[in-house]
């Protein structure tokens, strides 16, 4: 916790009511605020880590309301200071606690999206196939390769189906699937990529 150092003549307002205290603050005499702080840190110490639930965060909150408390909006006609303190720190806290819950609730739906994408068993092959321009040349490719490879690059560049949605669906063993689909992908790549030699 921070310690403010006050002067000898910090000695005239130790006595003095709060609203006196930081009229004084507000006049720029430093010893002002280390009079309120050591009134006053407990209290709003003690709500901050009621809602935080984090030594370090409350202890951060803290330090940043007395160092800022002498251009809040404190007046002295509405009320105690003691009871503003209390109101203004609980809602800086709600505003800490809803920040972190709008960062977990934005991080969890980033999760989600990641781990959504990466459920795809599809080849990246695939998805680069699904964005091409030559969808002619793309088909003649298929054509050259085998059957039962031709079937299951079919089903899952045209139809979106996961490999193994496609074992399930021909009654094959998932290691089949795959294995088929490796050497149809690794033919059409000769095929389509000018740079590996072509229809050789």
């Amino acid at each position: 916790m921070m310690k403010f150092e006050g002067d000898q003549a910090g000695g005239s307002l130790q006595d003095s009511p709060d609203a006196e205290v930081f009229s004084a603050l507000k006049a720029g005499q430093p010893q002002a605020l280390a009079i309120l702080y050591d009134r006053h840190v407990g209290l709003v110490y003690g709500i901050a880590y009621k809602m935080l639930g984090n030594a370090a965060e409350a202890e951060d909150l803290t330090q940043d309301i007395f160092l800022h408390l002498a251009h809040s909006s404190f007046d002295a006609r509405r009320g105690s200071l003691r009871t503003y303190l209390a109101i203004w720190v609980r809602s800086r806290c709600l505003d800490r606690l809803r920040s972190w819950r709008n960062r977990q609730r934005s991080l969890q739906q980033r999760k989600v999206e990641l781990q959504t994408q990466g459920s795809s068993s599809r080849d990246p092959f695939l998805e680069e196939l699904s964005q091409a321009e030559q969808i002619q040349e793309v088909q003649t490719a298929l054509a050259e390769i085998s059957e039962s490879q031709r079937q299951i690059l079919k089903m899952a560049y045209y139809e979106g189906m996961s490999q193994a949605q496609i074992a399930k669906q021909l009654d094959l063993p998932l290691g089949t699937v795959k294995a088929r689909a490796r050497r149809g992908l690794l033919r059409l790549r000769q095929l389509l990529d000018p740079s590996s030699g072509g229809r050789s």
